[in-house]
């Protein structure tokens, strides 16, 4: 067999990627569900599980041990469920699948069944096994509406939003090629000089949120501060266009996305336009790049934070972008895309979770700090 009868295999990614258990759990997080039971053993998803109860939601795990991989682990499910219902005394719960649960085939339902909680149970058979996260993300949901506790045209709509956001990594992001070395990007103070020169000049720019859920608490003060400095230095004020739409989306995503806009909104700031809602950044990184082809196309910077790469590259020729992201993996891509400076906020996911207010970010600080 020659090399052009092979059939070419699909592009395997060799680098971490993030885990569909771990997706599963941030969903039913999202959908305010009181306690998460993690069926398999202690260890697993342990950094996330930790940072979730920092979020409001208890997450417990049934310690599954080698023997309970060879007899079954349904009796200690079954003691997990009713110990976590006399515990919390929960109004929802949901339990989530691990590669050891799954591999022997355990039965969630036949286990709820037997606890008789009393309470929906959101019944998420997932393990990590599966290509995209996102994939976790779709089991929950699905689980939740056969729970009763999200109707169907709300799962068909997160379900849209999930799959184009996998495509948008696989085209743009991270997910773009089998290895990307991680980088931290710019240094801040570099790319914040330049920006308060642009300003100084007088030059006209954008400022764009297009973030994912809590990250926004975060790239918010970025865009923030953009604000601020523009201000602060007599510039033109650059509009912000932002996916801050506070009636779309699971309830605590609505909640960020009103924090934000109250949080702009008493600095004397506006939002000049909505894209969507922060479950919504694959769909409104076009919608920005609309608004600016209609109405900012002779712009000179554009200031970029949470999914750069949601805004097609097309729609920002000929001006210089300031990108802001959380990815390491993803500085590359971007710089590819021609955006000229790329910072990382680090450690920005674990300073977002259980808060009710915009973060301070390392490169909002540093622009202020430089005026």
């Amino acid at each position: 067999m020659g090399e052009s009868d092979r059939i070419a295999e699909p592009m395997r990614i060799i680098q971490p990627r993030p885990s569909a258990i771990v997706a599963a759990l941030y969903t039913l997080r999202d959908l305010d569900v009181d306690v998460a039971i993690l069926h398999g053993p202690p260890g697993c998803c342990f950094k996330h599980s930790r940072l979730l109860e920092e979020d409001g939601i208890r997450v417990i795990t049934t310690a599954m041990c080698d023997s309970d991989y060879v007899f079954g682990g349904h009796a200690l499910l079954v003691a997990t469920l009713r110990k976590a219902m006399d515990m919390f005394q929960p109004k929802s719960v949901g339990i989530v699948g691990t590669c050891a649960s799954m591999i022997i085939g355990e039965n969630f339902h036949r286990a709820v069944e037997e606890a008789q909680p009393g309470v929906p149970v959101v019944e998420v058979e997932i393990h990590a096994g599966f290509g995209d996260n996102t994939q976790g993300a779709i089991v929950t949901l699905e689980a939740a509406h056969a729970a009763g506790i999200l109707d169907a045209a709300e799962v068909e709509r997160q379900k849209k939003m999930l799959l184009m956001a996998t495509e948008l990594e696989k085209r743009a992001g991270a997910a773009s090629a089998g290895y990307i070395a991680p980088s931290r990007g710019d240094l801040k103070y570099k790319a914040a000089g330049r920006l308060i020169d642009l300003m100084r000049q007088g030059r006209k720019g954008v400022s764009i949120i297009n973030a994912k859920k809590e990250t926004a608490y975060m790239f918010a003060d970025d865009n923030l501060a953009v604000s601020e400095a523009a201000r602060a230095l007599g510039a033109p004020l650059p509009p912000t266009i932002a996916n801050l739409d506070t009636g779309v989306g699971l309830p605590r995503i609505r909640k960020y996305a009103r924090t934000i806009t109250e949080a702009f909104r008493s600095k004397g700031f506006a939002i000049d336009h909505i894209t969507g809602g922060l479950d919504e950044y694959p769909a409104a990184g076009e919608a920005a790049a609309a608004i600016i082809r209609e109405r900012y196309a002779d712009c000179d910077y554009a200031v970029i934070s949470g999914v750069p790469h949601g805004v097609p590259a097309e729609a920002l020729q000929g001006m210089e972008v300031f990108s802001i992201t959380n990815g390491p993996r993803t500085v590359a891509p971007l710089k590819q895309a021609g955006h000229r400076h790329v910072m990382v906020e680090v450690d920005l996911h674990p300073k977002t979770l259980g808060v009710d207010r915009i973060v301070e970010s390392e490169f909002g600080e540093t622009l202020r700090s430089m005026l």
